[in-house]
């Protein structure tokens, strides 16, 4: 749990054991709490990324303004994930939409962090990441092509070399 007093030793007990991530936050925090914020700083001095569930309301509450945490942790890689992310591809987005349907405007929140902040990368493997590039196929084509070198699929594979058991 991000914001329990002993999360930073036991994560930082993971690193120097070669953890290669921070995994997937999915906590009931802001974005840019403090408790947040320590393990931002932490995923930079370990040079490892920090993977973030982004749902509105629910989980790293604050999405539209994540941009602060972006640019005071230039260090840190970013690897958004989720509702919120997918959601906000489209410019016109509404925050009580999970899984929004039908055509994308382009210049949403995502598409922007992901060209003006070389440190956020995205995840496409839950089903919101499907959603979003399903939702309107020319849109994709143009957001792939943009963002190809910063979208990221993820698995619960702990093998580092992908050879398998």
């Amino acid at each position: 749990v991000t914001d329990a007093p002993e999360a930073p030793k036991v994560i930082e007990t993971y690193l120097k054991q070669g953890a290669c991530i921070i995994g997937e936050q999915k906590f009931d925090v802001a974005c840019d709490s403090a408790a947040s914020q320590r393990l931002y700083a932490m995923a930079a001095d370990y040079g490892v990324p920090i993977l973030l569930h982004f749902q509105n309301e629910m989980y790293n509450r604050g999405y539209e303004t994540f941009h602060r945490m972006l640019e005071k942790y230039p260090r840190t890689t970013f690897i958004g994930h989720a509702q919120a992310v997918w959601g906000y591809i489209d410019a016109n987005h509404d925050r009580t939409q999970n899984y929004p349907k039908g055509p994308v405007t382009r210049g949403g929140l995502t598409d922007r962090y992901l060209t003006d902040y070389a440190n956020m990368f995205a995840d496409l493997s839950a089903g919101s990441g499907l959603n979003a590039l399903m939702r309107d196929e020319e849109h994709t084509r143009g957001f792939l092509t943009r963002h190809q070198d910063k979208l990221l699929y993820g698995s619960d594979c702990k093998d580092h070399f992908g050879r398998g058991p």
